[in-house]
């Protein structure tokens, strides 16, 4: 078969659904796995699956050559933690380690894809076959923003691209133009969570109703298509319910609606607001 493609698919719905999708559409699908992050479920989507350990580099691109597949993508998350004790480096990675002026996802992934690149191997965009999850602008469920609401998500949206900038998150939660919390190493759900357990805290102290807590979730300013994507889910909506939030705003064409339909669908039915935007929608009208 021609249409051959590498996944390094790590853990949650991501990359079942591009694996998913590449059968359907005729691709041979040659996974790398890790053990006990990587879904099981992949195999039924794949034509060859091989489980490594974090940190090998060698071993995967030589599957990857043995099988001629010469284009590979990342989906799916890898736990943060792993930075710090979780991997155990092959040679190759050592070295490459060693060339690194920090351990940011960024620098990791842009040097795994240069290594890649070394053996002939490209690294293409983590949105490859699925772009038509990635939302236009425009209100996707619930009602049009009111002034209020806008002006609470412009002021989201500056504190997370200011946070995406420097590599520490992409997600913020906000609440009457405050920063409750911001996504760190532990992930845009807990996030999420922890701005719910604040504000219940405070509410309960202030005797107020918890309302009006935002959600936005942006691109670095300086995207790189090929991975750590924005990527919102059914989790997603989940933790948002748990916290009491209910407007989620997402960068516009840039952000990935894993199982788009069943996800607004599940928006819907909880009452949030699902609002795809651009930096353009918080500029000063005539």
């Amino acid at each position: 078969m021609d249409k051959k493609i590498g996944l390094i698919a790590g853990g949650g719905e991501f990359p079942l659904l591009f694996a998913r999708e590449a059968k359907n559409l005729g691709y041979a699908v040659f996974v790398i796995g890790f053990r006990d992050i990587t879904p099981r479920e992949i195999e039924g989507y794949s034509a060859a699956v091989e489980y490594f350990r974090l940190g090998a580099i060698s071993a995967p691109i030589d599957f990857l050559k043995k099988h001629g597949a010469d284009k590979v993508l990342m989906a799916g998350k890898v736990p943060h933690v792993s930075v710090f004790g979780g991997i155990l480096p092959d040679l190759r990675a050592a070295k490459l380690l060693l060339t690194l002026k920090d351990r940011k996802a960024n620098s990791l992934l842009g040097a795994l894809a240069g290594e890649l690149a070394r053996d002939g191997i490209e690294l293409v965009s983590s949105a490859t076959f699925l772009e038509h999850l990635m939302p236009a602008p425009g209100v996707l469920s619930g009602h049009k923003p009111d002034k209020d609401a806008l002006q609470n998500i412009a002021f989201g949206w500056k504190a997370a691209k200011a946070l995406a900038a420097l590599d520490i998150g992409l997600t913020v939660a906000v609440k009457d133009r405050v920063v409750i919390a911001a996504e760190a190493q532990e992930g845009t759900d807990e996030c999420i969570k922890r701005a719910g357990t604040v504000l219940r805290a405070g509410s309960r102290a202030a005797g107020e109703r918890l309302s009006g807590l935002a959600v936005v979730k942006v691109a670095r300013p300086d995207q790189d298509m090929r991975f750590d994507l924005p990527v919102v889910g059914g989790a997603t909506l989940d933790s948002m319910r748990e916290a009491g939030a209910s407007i989620l705003a997402i960068e516009a064409a840039k952000t990935l609606i894993l199982d788009k339909d069943a996800f607004l669908k599940k928006a819907a039915d909880c009452g949030i607001t699902v609002a795809a935007m651009t930096a353009e929608d918080f500029l000063p009208r005539d």
